[in-house]
């Protein structure tokens, strides 16, 4: 695995590059939808690689752990058999759902033990456990099982944190170079920056991160209720030093405008679940601005959802059909939503990749910004 920079904006740190892995090659910047179970909810593969043109999507690995469980994943051949999903896939390796159980779980340096949401039963995830886990799912792009802290948090903890994600860094890298891929392919492991909003911590763990030299990195623990302008401050900092050659990876992040920022500041690769999930209760992002379709003002609008866009849900249902089958709660309707957003999540990557190769990046992504970033 290896990533080519062809172009760098004038203006900015934005770049436009190439991730080349053994399932296909990504370019960036790139948006992936997220898979969390192994589907994209509401998507059939057919839609993601035709109409969402997605080129790598993720899988998690405690929600996969959970459910189906390793040995039907290995006994499928790996995660691509078992989806039909024949272009590159990351997954993330668990840290986030960790925190998320906070009244679940009990950390410690050995690892984790935490309750499954599903069945209450207890499991246990080490740094090691959770590689040997991500080499039997079979993803290309691997993450480093770290810890995410909340928000706010205090520095004390944020600091002990972040030490201690560095020292499973330590530890994951070795079960990495003890093993290797089940099925034959090649598997890069991206560490993840941590630090809270420190800055002095966010310097000191992007330094850290950096000295692995590994094929990428990974910048976590933002988008978990900070504001935004932290989010920027704390991004800006950690470009400023992981290595320019290698692939940055935001995580979790975040709204349409909060990618476009991100670019800029040297970001090539995002996830969130905002585009599906907003999708799913009636929220559409287009590029005139943000549309709750399940206003009263959408009832008689049969307009395309999206002029602008070449996705045939665009083209093909109007806002007042759209909001008809949200509000009757017809699956359709979360369908033609969730294709809708994450169509339009890449298709302002691919735009902002042309924009940063003909060197209008800055002006373009000030106008969409603004316009964005309001209410229809």
């Amino acid at each position: 695995m290896h990533f080519d920079i062809s172009h760098k904006d004038k203006d900015s740190s934005a770049r436009a590059g190439k991730l080349h892995t053994d399932h296909g090659v990504i370019e960036t910047p790139i948006f992936m939808p997220v898979g969390t179970a192994g589907t994209v909810k509401g998507v059939h593969q057919r839609e993601l690689k035709q109409d969402i043109e997605a080129e790598i999507i993720l899988g998690n690995t405690y929600h996969l752990f959970l459910r189906p469980g390793m040995d039907v994943i290995e006994k499928a051949g790996g995660l691509h058999q078992f989806i039909n999903w024949d272009r590159p896939i990351l997954t993330d390796s668990g840290g986030y759902q960790v925190y998320s159980l906070s009244g679940a779980r009990k950390i410690t340096e050995e690892g984790v033990k935490f309750q499954s949401h599903i069945d209450g039963s207890y499991h246990h995830f080490t740094p090691e456990k959770a590689i040997d886990i991500q080499r039997s799912i079979g993803a290309d792009i691997i993450m480093a099982f770290d810890e995410c802290t909340p928000f706010p948090c205090d520095y004390a903890y944020a600091k002990n944190s972040m030490a201690m994600t560095h020292r499973w860094l330590k530890r994951c890298m070795n079960q990495m170079d003890k093993t290797s891929c089940t099925y034959g392919y090649s598997q890069a492991l991206f560490p993840i920056v941590q630090g809270s909003t420190y800055k002095d911590l966010r310097q000191e763990s992007a330094k850290v991160i950096s000295s692995f030299d590994a094929v990428g990195n990974a910048i976590g623990g933002l988008s978990v209720g900070e504001p935004e302008e932290d989010l920027y401050e704390m991004t800006a900092l950690v470009t400023e030093i992981l290595p320019v050659e290698k692939p940055r990876y935001l995580m979790g992040v975040g709204t349409p405008w909060n990618l476009l920022e991100c670019i800029a500041l040297g970001v090539d690769m995002f996830d969130c679940v905002m585009p599906s999930r907003n999708a799913r209760h009636g929220l559409l992002f287009t590029s005139q601005g943000t549309i709750n379709i399940k206003n009263q003002k959408w009832s008689k609008d049969f307009s395309a959802i999206d002029a602008e866009s070449p996705c045939y849900v665009d083209q093909n249902y109007s806002k007042a059909y759209l909001r008809h089958l949200l509000k009757s709660g017809e699956f359709l309707g979360m369908q033609i939503a969730t294709i809708h957003n994450l169509s339009f999540y890449l298709r302002l990557m691919k735009e902002a990749r042309s924009r940063i190769i003909d060197g209008t990046f800055m002006s373009w992504k000030n106008k969409m910004v603004k316009q964005m970033n309001q209410r229809l």
